[in-house]
């Protein structure tokens, strides 16, 4: 029996990093203990890495706000040009001091108008910057000037032209940003004392849990994984004629026909893919196959701005195959059970329900760690809006629940608060990206009352690489989900263990952050979210599904990494979106299940309330 913790507080499991064996011995690399010394330069290195990567997210969306701004129609006087740039700086509050220029005569930078004011220290940092920005944008080229400052007080020169030349814009970008993620990262890293204000007592998890785990990754099995078990794709060597056509139809019992190019997709009553493709070769066409997406033309690729550059967490799912079979709705909610959610943020206001605050019941559930925000937006930040990121739902509303406060520590009560006032404000699936290794039973029974009503609850395992079940991950009624980086690989961070049910991009994820800003965070935080917005769009495809059919199907579509089978790094394996979606959309509910997989059910339930 795992050991009994005092539930006074549940962690955020929240964004930490991969740990880089760059610098260590063979035998190390292979999964024994690294040395402190080398835990430590690991960790500080890929905590840069995070840092940098989300320095980068906040000039590139910077970049293209400039360009919106600046090539919107003229402003007709100083005062509209004023007007324009508060309303910028009201929208992006890192914006500090914004300059509208205008080519003169002289062909030197005069400010037809400013927004916000430097202080003499920041004036002193960035002149020289700002003169270079306002020189290269009158220009016509544009500008951004290296880092200049230190911690909360960081920032950088931008200058953007007009697409005619006649005018441009020039400001001032505060990073805090940077200063918060590196400040939060440490504390997520162990790297200091977590929480650092010692208000909740805690039992850190042993420091020689975080290894290495040595993994075999067998390429990819292409096979037919991926087609609709009812219909097939046919190219004729000639085009059959109507006669021809009509007894294909009644020979397979077509329940569709339809023609794409010169190919057709032929979907039967009664038949199954492999009997279908027996079928048409006797016809000697050119070629028949399976039809890899249930009903398809082309994937649709978001415009968001930071998407095709930053987003590989999306494809490497087969999330676009997926949204051709569905994107959600707005019936489904899921409920982020977290730090709150910026409420203002532009790229997920549209999405979100008025929620609840369990910490200050006093307040709305606004997010002060930014964790929360973070989560939200890879569930359902909006996506095909040429802003930010995409979110992996077009349509589900979120529903933000604060349980945890701005150290990002909250009370298993508050918790368990959050999740029964989520279920009976109609969430149908809750994202719970926090834990400790502690079973509450009041905790338990706040889940046990959620999954009694078909809410689908998906949890994080944790971030210190350890076999020890964390809670509420490994309850029965919990889905848990591993971490993986963008090489479908065990994030060495991610905990494991027979209670894992499926893993999930977790490495380097950007997504959306306090303030209109973006963060790339790593951890089974982050994981987590994307099984959640999962369940969701398999919830919003197929309505009748209870939530124990949903788990099924994301276990039984899970494309299957490291051990054959289901093992205890990734589950079940790598969530496949289009292939959850595709059995989804067929399925009836109450699938029908191997007794090989029903008893590695029962093994496994068995073992999370047995504690082996």
């Amino acid at each position: 029996m795992p050991k009994k913790l005092s539930p006074l507080v549940v962690l955020c499991a929240a964004s930490t990093l991969l740990i880089s064996t760059a610098g260590c011995t063979k035998e190390q690399r292979q999964g024994q203990l690294l040395s402190p010394e080398h835990e430590l330069q690991a960790k500080q290195s890929l905590l840069e890495n995070d840092v940098s990567r989300t320095d980068d997210l906040c000039r590139s969306q910077c970049l293209l706000d400039f360009q919106q701004a600046v090539n919107e129609p003229r402003p007709a006087s100083p005062e509209e040009a004023r007007a324009r740039l508060e309303k910028l700086k009201q929208e992006h509050h890192h914006m500090t001091h914004l300059e509208w220029l205008e080519k003169t005569p002289a062909q030197g930078p005069s400010a037809a108008a400013e927004a916000g004011k430097l202080t003499s220290s920041d004036q002193a940092l960035v002149a020289g910057y700002l003169d270079q920005a306002r020189q290269q944008a009158l220009a016509g080229q544009t500008y951004q000037s290296p880092g200049a400052g230190e911690g909360e007080n960081r920032m950088f020169v931008l200058g953007v032209p007009s697409a005619d030349g006649q005018q441009a814009l020039v400001g001032v970008v505060r990073q805090q940003i940077l200063y918060k993620v590196e400040n939060d990262l440490r504390k997520d890293l162990r790297l200091v004392p977590y929480p650092s204000d010692n208000r909740w007592k805690i039992e850190s998890v042993d420091s020689d849990t975080l290894r290495d785990v040595k993994v075999d990754h067998p390429e990819d099995n292409e096979g037919t994984s991926h087609y609709h078990v009812n219909q097939v794709v046919v190219k004729f060597r000639q085009p059959p004629s109507a006669a021809e056509l009509e007894q294909i139809r009644k020979d397979i019992g077509a329940a569709k026909m339809e023609k794409l190019g010169y190919t057709y997709v032929f979907e039967s009553q009664t038949m199954e893919a492999k009997q279908l493709m027996s079928y048409f070769k006797q016809l000697h066409v050119e070629y028949v196959e399976p039809h890899f997406l249930y009903t398809t033309n082309e994937s649709v690729v978001p415009n968001d701005a930071l998407f095709s550059k930053y987003q590989w967490n999306l494809p490497i799912i087969e999330t676009l195959k997926g949204w051709d079979v569905g994107r959600g709705t707005d019936k489904v909610i899921v409920a982020v059970v977290d730090t709150g959610v910026d409420t203002s943020h532009v790229d997920l206001k549209e999405r979100l329900l008025e929620g609840r605050n369990m910490v200050d019941q006093t307040s709305p559930p606004e997010d002060d760690v930014g964790h929360g925000t973070h989560v939200a937006g890879v569930i359902s930040a909006i996506t095909n809006n040429k802003e930010g990121v995409a979110g992996m739902s077009w349509f589900n509303p979120i529903l933000p629940v604060k349980v945890l406060d701005h150290t990002g520590a909250g009370t298993t009560y508050s918790v368990a608060q959050g999740i029964i006032w989520a279920v009976d404000h109609g969430a149908k699936v809750i994202n719970l990206s926090l834990g400790n290794y502690a079973q509450a039973e009041f905790l338990h029974d706040a889940i046990k009352y959620a999954y009694d009503r078909d809410v689908l609850l998906i949890a994080a395992s944790g971030n210190d690489n350890t076999e020890k079940p964390g809670y509420p991950a490994a309850y029965p009624e919990v889905f848990a989900v591993a971490a993986t980086d963008a090489n479908k690989t065990k994030a060495s961070f991610s905990n494991f263990g027979d209670y894992v049910d499926v893993s999930a991009p977790g490495v380097n994820i950007p997504s959306t952050y306090p303030h209109n800003q973006y963060a790339a965070l790593s951890g089974t935080s982050m994981a987590s979210p994307h099984v959640s917005a999962l369940a969701a769009l398999i919830r919003s495809v197929n309505p009748k599904l209870r939530n124990a059919d949903v788990m099924n199907i994301m276990r039984q579509t899970a494309e299957d990494l490291g051990t054959a089978g289901q093992d205890k790094y990734y589950g079940y394996g790598q969530i496949d979106v289009v292939k959850a979606l595709d059995q989804a959309s067929q399925s009836q509910g109450s699938l029908t299940l191997t007794s090989s997989y029903v008893g590695r059910e029962i093994g496994r339930i068995e073992d999370k309330y047995t504690g082996k």
